[in-house]
């Protein structure tokens, strides 16, 4: 049992992983000053194929539910992210993000009643701290749209990861995937026609490995393993390896763009690590019923129907 959690942890880990190369393939591959063009592109070509490749469609309440979670998982984050970042140096964005466990784990007790944990609040606060010794600047400057907007992104994160813990869809998970990433696409679509204008009519080769890329692996294959450890895992838990997307963004910039890493960036990497594995050797705790008050199994809907209650998004 134990093998088996520990190996679905690594894969799940794989995605915000290779979410940690988005910033390389952005800057060496793709065209400048279009980071929505580039959100779109990546999310919706891939929530079309899998839809196609599942030929299933969402059927009564999942139409909504698709968009709202299309909405916190996709569109509503990438651009608030975008806000961010155009407003913030990265090492602030990164370090206000990196409060999305810390509010995952409390959503999580609110709303599926798991139990917050005096080892899971400061594991929650050693990732911050180790993200802002990886990527923040004595010299940044704060914004306060940009703060908000980064703050958001965590919040709708947060958010999506629990809402899709609380939601089960009767269809594969691929599916359901899919879903989500057709409605975050669709979402960032008009968004980025207002901000960034009609996108360009020509492309580089590199423009289309960059792009192709993204949406395949960085989007397709990255999210399904996502939701697929969102299935099995705590939300928290799965939760705190997003905090690996930094880490790995800074030792590329490092080995491939030949940026400094000083004592500090790597003290702090290994905070973010250490943070991890305590969080994910903490055994997952819930709230007795009688204590949630609900009449039902903590973390689940009231049984009007006989239904699954936890969803992979």
């Amino acid at each position: 049992m134990l093998r088996n959690r520990l190996a679905l942890v690594l894969v799940t880990a794989l995605a915000p992983a290779v979410w940690g190369t988005t910033y390389l393939v952005t800057t060496e591959l793709l065209p400048p000053g279009r980071p929505l063009l580039a959100a779109v592109i990546r999310c919706l070509p891939a929530g079309l194929l899998l839809v196609a490749l599942t030929r299933r469609l969402p059927q009564g309440s999942w139409w909504w539910r698709s968009l709202v979670l299309g909405a916190l998982n996709i569109g509503v984050f990438q651009a608030l992210l975008f806000i961010a970042a155009y407003r913030l140096p990265g090492g602030i964005a990164a370090t206000v993000g990196a409060v999305q466990p810390l509010l995952t784990a409390g959503l999580s007790a609110l709303v599926l009643g798991d139990r917050l944990t005096l080892r899971t609040v400061l594991s929650g606060i050693a990732g911050v701290a180790g993200v802002s010794l990886l990527v923040l600047r004595a010299d940044a400057e704060l914004d306060a749209v940009g703060v908000l907007a980064a703050l958001g992104g965590a919040v709708v994160t947060a958010a999506g990861i629990v809402l899709s813990k609380r939601w089960v869809s009767p269809a594969p998970m691929l599916a359901t995937t899919g879903w989500q990433l057709t409605a975050g696409g669709l979402l960032l679509v008009p968004v980025a026609l207002l901000t960034e204008g009609a996108p360009p009519t020509h492309y580089s080769l590199a423009n289309l490995l960059g792009y192709g890329y993204l949406c395949l692996i960085g989007a397709a294959v990255t999210y399904a393993l996502w939701f697929r450890g969102l299935r099995a895992l705590p939300p928290t838990s799965v939760s705190f390896l997003s905090l690996l997307s930094p880490v790995v963004a800074t030792l590329l910039g490092w080995l491939a763009l030949g940026q400094d890493l000083s004592p500090l960036q790597a003290l702090g990497a290994l905070v973010v690590l250490g943070s991890l594995i305590a969080a994910q050797t903490q055994r997952p705790r819930t709230v007795p019923q009688s204590a949630a008050g609900t009449g039902s199994t903590p973390g689940t809907e009231p049984t009007a129907a006989p239904r699954p209650v936890r969803e992979t998004a």
